[in-house]
């Protein structure tokens, strides 16, 4: 999983300080055009992050700015990445990357199911295969073939990835889509998905395109609210009840949002 930020270094601090993730740049290490990293995804096995680091691209930045990727690492294991945008016109972002054995494969499914393929397959380096889609309805999301970096170190436990939810406008059509690419994992007998479905206009207004929301577990999500307001971040949704767990929705100083929750 990863956040695509423009301004990298407060990104340091504020994830830092939120979650106590400590920080490594990694050069030379963007992937031209995608979102970073993902938790479990629902597709080939509940698919992990690919680590920290597989941004999207490095570009000049400003004197003091990191040129690569930050990878995040809690107690020493790679947990989530921060990349500089490259181009303002970029979404300030949490991207969400399913894991697959076959990158090429899977886009072509995705595109016979009536998705996007908005960049193709291509390598990163020697760390892996990335590329970017998009579901019928619009939802970004990104794939993630391992090489050298399998994914997350750690999950499901405070200040790590604990859940991804695809918020859309039509949740059977959504079903059929992930169903057809990822039905193993979140269908089959030994399934155990940390990503769900749910309407739009369950949490957000109407109008709010379809898109994933990432989750971190959180012990308090009353404290970790109180800690992102005094770090800079806002509340956009306050604490709601979900089959999952308590949560409540943010963003940080630079607008990226993401769910806090508590389990």
């Amino acid at each position: 999983m990863e956040a695509q930020l423009s301004d990298v270094e407060a990104g340091r601090r504020f994830y830092g300080e939120l979650f106590g993730w400590t920080f490594e740049e990694a050069a030379g290490e963007g992937t031209a055009g995608g979102p970073g990293e993902t938790g479990k995804p629902p597709g080939t096995g509940t698919g992990e992050l690919p680590g920290a680091g597989t941004g999207t691209g490095t570009g000049a930045g400003t004197p003091g700015e990191p040129a690569g990727p930050l990878r995040a690492y809690l107690d020493g294991e790679p947990v989530a990445a921060l990349v500089r945008k490259t181009d303002g016109r970029m979404p300030t972002v949490w991207s969400v990357y399913f894991h697959t054995p076959d990158a090429r494969a899977l886009a072509e499914r995705i595109r016979a199911g009536g998705g996007q393929v908005l960049t193709p397959p291509h390598p990163v380096g020697e760390l892996g295969t990335s590329a970017l889609a998009a579901d019928p309805e619009g939802a970004v999301f990104a794939l993630w073939q391992p090489g050298s970096r399998p994914g997350f170190g750690r999950r499901h436990e405070p200040g790590t990835f604990a859940w991804a939810e695809l918020y859309t406008r039509d949740t059977e059509a959504a079903n059929a889509f992930y169903g057809d690419l990822f039905h193993d994992a979140l269908f089959g007998p030994d399934a155990d998905p940390d990503v769900g479905r749910a309407p739009v206009s369950d949490v957000f207004p109407a109008e709010m395109p379809p898109h994933f929301l990432v989750h971190f577990l959180v012990r308090d999500v009353e404290a970790a609210l109180g800690a992102v307001a005094r770090l800079g971040g806002r509340v956009r949704v306050p604490p709601f009840e979900t089959s999952y767990g308590r949560a409540a929705v943010v963003s940080d100083g630079q607008g990226a949002s993401f769910a806090l929750l508590q389990r």
